[in-house]
C-alpha cells in the first residue's frame, strides 16, 4: 500500500499544531485531524484510522486517558503518543495503560513522524493479515474435521 493510502488521525488542542500538522504531512498521508478527544471519538465512529497520534496534555482527557478509553472499542489503530514534557512516568503510563506504539517528543522532527507512521502502519497491516490468514486455517481445520467425521462414519 503506498503511504498516502495511510489513515492518520492526529489529535492536539492546539489549532496551530494541527494545521502544521496537516500542512506537513497531507502529500504523505491521508490527515485528519481533531482538536479534543471527543471529536477524535466521533471519527473515529466514522472512519477507518490507520495510526493515531495524539497530544499527551489536553483539556479534560490525556492522550493517554484517550488511548484507554479508545482500547475497548478501537483496538486496530496503531497508537503514538506526542507530548512537549519529559514525563517519564506518562511514557511508562502511555505503554502500560494505553498500549502506545511510540513516544514523540514536541517540537516533532518531519522525519521521524514519518518513519514512526510508516512503521506503525506497518504492524497495523501486518495485525489485520494476521487475522485474515488465522481466520482462513480456522475454516480449513473445520472442513478437515467435517471430513475427517465423514470418513470415520463411513
Amino acid at each position: 500500500m503506498e503511504k498516502k493510502n495511510i489513515n492518520v488521525l492526529y489529535i492536539d488542542d492546539e489549532v496551530d499544531n494541527l494545521n502544521s500538522f496537516r500542512a506537513t504531512f497531507r502529500r504523505e498521508f491521508n490527515i485528519t485531524t481533531a482538536e479534543s478527544a471527543e471529536d477524535a471519538i466521533k471519527i473515529l465512529e466514522k472512519e477507518d484510522i490507520h495510526v493515531i497520534l495524539s497530544d499527551q496534555r489536553m483539556p479534560k482527557m490525556t492522550g493517554i486517558e484517550f488511548f484507554e478509553h479508545i482500547q475497548p472499542l478501537f483496538p486496530d489503530p496503531i497508537r503514538i503518543l506526542i507530548t512537549g514534557y519529559t514525563d517519564i512516568n506518562a511514557v511508562i503510563d502511555a505503554i502500560n495503560r494505553g498500549e502506545v506504539y511510540k513516544y514523540l517528543s514536541k517540537p516533532w522532527n518531519e522525519d521521524d513522524v514519518k518513519i514512526f507512521v510508516e512503521k506503525a502502519f506497518e504492524v497495523f497491516r501486518l495485525r489485520k493479515e494476521n487475522l485474515e490468514l488465522t481466520d482462513k486455517l480456522i475454516d480449513v481445520n473445520k472442513k478437515l474435521e467435517f471430513l475427517a467425521r465423514q470418513n470415520l462414519l463411513s
